[in-house]
């Protein structure tokens, strides 16, 4: 991982308070009490949670574990700085889909209709993040956008070209014409 920390104060829906998470790598981090936060479940339950996760290996720990150094308050001994485990999105979705809890449950109905248009339509678009130029992960994605709309618009011209040519052909072999 890089040295670069972006730290991001996520509002909870209903306005029920915020979660911090720290932005590295083009993915999004948060600890187990940012995630039982999240969710609305206590602690414990999202540690047996990611204990089963990496158990049935739906995902590895050294992929979606990072230590970053944090400043914890210890009471009489203050702030001190720690190395504390952060889990990634890939943990924090596979989390959201096992917890039974209200907050979860709109987790997944939010999850389940962006998976839903990505299958029906093939592209799911953040439109508002697009329009404001909003670099999450400390990157634009608006020009990758633009290349792979290029690259789409670009096979449906050979697409219509192919179309016309097999037209054409039709057309000559229909006033005698020994087209191949």
């Amino acid at each position: 991982m890089s040295n670069e920390i972006q730290f991001l104060l996520y509002n909870l829906p209903d306005k029920e308070g915020r979660v911090q998470v720290v932005i590295k790598d083009e993915t999004i981090w948060c600890t187990q009490k940012a995630m039982a936060e999240l969710f609305g479940i206590d602690k414990s339950g999202i540690s047996r949670h990611i204990a089963n996760i990496f158990k049935e290996e739906e995902l590895q720990q050294d992929t979606t574990v990072a230590k970053i150094a944090t400043v914890v308050n210890r009471g009489i001994r203050g702030e001190v700085e720690e190395l504390v485990d952060f889990y990634n999105l890939d943990m924090i979705i596979a989390v959201g889909y096992r917890v039974s809890s209200p907050k979860a449950t709109k987790f997944r109905q939010w999850a389940t209709k962006i998976l839903n248009e990505y299958i029906k339509k093939g592209f799911v678009l953040d439109d508002e993040r697009l329009k404001q130029g909003t670099a999450v992960f400390g990157k634009d994605y608006f020009r990758e956008l633009l290349e792979r709309v290029r690259s789409i618009r670009a096979s449906e011209r050979r697409i219509w070209q192919q179309i016309t040519d097999r037209t054409i052909c039709r057309k000559m072999k229909s006033v005698g014409w020994n087209v191949q």
